[in-house]
């Protein structure tokens, strides 16, 4: 996994061993599981970015998901997801987030995030102060 994840991103990785819980009745991870784990990654690795005066003014709503499931994973298996942002613009983020059992691809997901001001409810354009955290300073 040489250049990964992309060195021009703030990124984040987290590392588990698969749970019962998260097991289907075909023996391994549901999907729905891993649309889980990467909806729980973009919260943690937001949350490391942000702060709470970021967090008073704004929060995030997911509006597409696409995700390709590539191999299995089972019980037990020792899971790592790396998650990046990518372009961040109008009121629109895109968040990448890779999983992985080892080397092994597992799940390649993009999801759409649109900013909502927490005052009035509606979309707002990503400015200057969501960028900072968003991006690798220079």
């Amino acid at each position: 996994m040489k250049g990964f994840p992309p060195k021009n991103t703030v990124s984040h990785k987290v590392s588990f061993k698969v749970l019962k819980s998260e097991i289907d009745s075909l023996n391994h991870v549901n999907n729905v599981v891993y649309l889980q784990w990467v909806n729980d990654i973009s919260g943690i690795h937001w949350e490391i970015l942000s702060n709470d005066a970021l967090n008073k003014k704004y929060f995030w709503v997911a509006i597409r998901h696409e995700i390709d499931y590539v191999n299995q994973a089972f019980l037990g298996d020792e899971i790592t997801i790396y998650t990046w942002v990518g372009e961040s613009k109008g009121v629109k983020s895109i968040r990448n987030v890779y999983i992985y059992k080892g080397d092994v691809l597992l799940v390649k997901a993009k999801t759409t995030w649109c900013l909502i001001d927490a005052k009035t409810n509606k979309l707002t354009r990503i400015k200057q102060d969501i960028l900072d955290v968003l991006t690798l300073k220079k």
